[in-house]
């Protein structure tokens, strides 16, 4: 069984940052990703890292060019930072990971694996 476990939410005032971290046992290469739940609206996906030597990541357009996702892989943590965060970045932030090559990392479905959640509050 796959354990992930999220922290680092919290209240931040516009244009403030923060930091998610995901720690994921047993060790292993896993595409890890990020999604949303926002209030009143569905999970979506955020931000994704492929299991790869590469690195490779995908965002969505809506957080593109402000977070960003990485790995430490000695550690087992895949982080999120969010930069200049605005209030319609409020939501509970979900670390998802599996055995995953291909493909859009975006899509809730491929993932098993789910932390509980972490609320991240924007506001003034």
């Amino acid at each position: 069984q796959v354990s992930v476990v999220e922290t680092g939410g919290g209240s931040v005032q516009p244009g403030g940052s923060l930091r998610l971290s995901c720690a994921v046992s047993p060790a292993d290469l896993y595409s890890v990703a990020w999604f949303r739940r926002a209030p009143g609206q569905g999970r979506a996906g955020v931000a994704g890292l492929y299991a790869t030597t590469d690195e490779r990541t995908d965002y969505a357009s809506t957080v593109k060019g402000r977070f960003i996702i990485s790995r430490d892989l000695a550690s087992n943590m895949y982080y999120l930072q969010m930069n200049d965060l605005k209030p319609q970045d409020t939501a509970i932030y979900y670390c998802a990971v599996d055995r995953l090559t291909g493909g859009s990392l975006l899509l809730e479905s491929r993932f098993r694996y789910w932390g509980q959640g972490t609320l991240v509050t924007v506001s003034s």
